[in-house]
């Protein structure tokens, strides 16, 4: 950790604290969050991107996947509602415009790439929502659809600051254009460069996690363990952040506590089921112990 990061800590969550819903809120004014995410291959991811938002508070989720993942995602989600989406030959979400725009009209915050496994399918739906921008929706970008940013620039403008980036080292190669082991050597500096570059908040997750802002706010997380290293657990961290923008925190504070309810809801997984082993499904069940009453 650099001088410069702020550690997030007891001390980062009492100083940054979350929107407050007292009485008369309805589940509307609690913010809708959409998923737009998964395919045939991977048919439940959007599932713990949206039981994750429900669990840090969010008032509504809509699911929007492929047609054949849809009933079944509804029955397993029965919180949320479902938009069954046009699905190519490969099982990934294919054209989607029409069904999507009602459903972007309707939400405070979207989370786009969790589950969506080719480049040119994240790329198009990036499209849809890049071109829906309004200035009261905020954006999390995920898995697959990070690195379709590299072509889409220009058109970041238009969320004023509203988009929050999830990669891992991997995902943030694609997007820099850099290999895999310069990500790990520096972390920080890349962080810096895409949180300037698409006027973004940067969450670069490895063991340890590096939180970046467009203006050179620099936050460090110590990260949750190695159990966190599991299939699923990069969707559960972008359904925290978009629920918490979605009730109204900035960006900076969703993505801070996002990354804080991650890390430590692992800790506590960890003291019951061991350091490895624990599912990323059950990630979100610790996050209402540890939101503040």
């Amino acid at each position: 950790m650099s001088e410069a990061d702020t550690p997030i800590d007891s001390t980062w969550i009492a100083a940054n604290p979350l929107p407050v819903h007292g009485r008369g809120t309805t589940k509307n004014s609690r913010g809708r969050v959409l998923v737009i995410g998964g395919s045939r291959k991977v048919p439940g991811a959007t599932r713990l991107t949206g039981e994750a938002a429900l669990r840090v508070g969010a008032g509504k989720v809509q699911l929007a996947t492929v047609e054949t993942a849809a009933v079944p995602l509804g029955l397993m989600v029965p919180e949320a509602a479902t938009i069954a989406l046009p699905e190519d030959e490969q099982g990934e979400i294919g054209p989607a415009d029409t069904a999507l725009r009602s459903a972007l009209e309707a939400c405070d915050t979207v989370v786009i790439g969790p589950g969506v496994g080719t480049p040119d399918g994240a790329a198009r739906l990036l499209d849809i929502v890049l071109d829906t921008a309004r200035d009261d929706l905020t954006l999390v970008v995920d898995a697959m659809a990070i690195g379709c940013m590299r072509d889409v620039g220009d058109k970041v403008a238009a969320f004023g600051g509203r988009i929050v980036l999830t990669p891992h080292y991997g995902e943030m190669a694609v997007l820099c254009g850099a290999e895999e082991d310069e990500i790990a050597a520096d972390p920080r500096s890349f962080a810096h460069d895409a949180a300037r570059t698409y006027r973004a908040v940067v969450a670069l997750k490895g063991s340890d996690t590096v939180i970046a802002a467009s203006d050179g706010t620099s936050l460090h997380y110590g990260g949750g363990g190695t159990g966190l290293a599991t299939g699923g657990s990069g969707d559960v961290l972008a359904g925290a952040i978009a629920g918490l923008l979605s009730r109204g925190a900035t960006p900076l504070v969703a993505t801070g506590w996002g990354v804080w309810l991650h890390g430590q809801s692992a800790r506590r997984m960890a003291t019951v089921s061991g350091p490895i082993g624990f599912l990323a499904r059950q990630l979100p069940d610790e996050f209402p112990h540890l939101l503040p009453q």
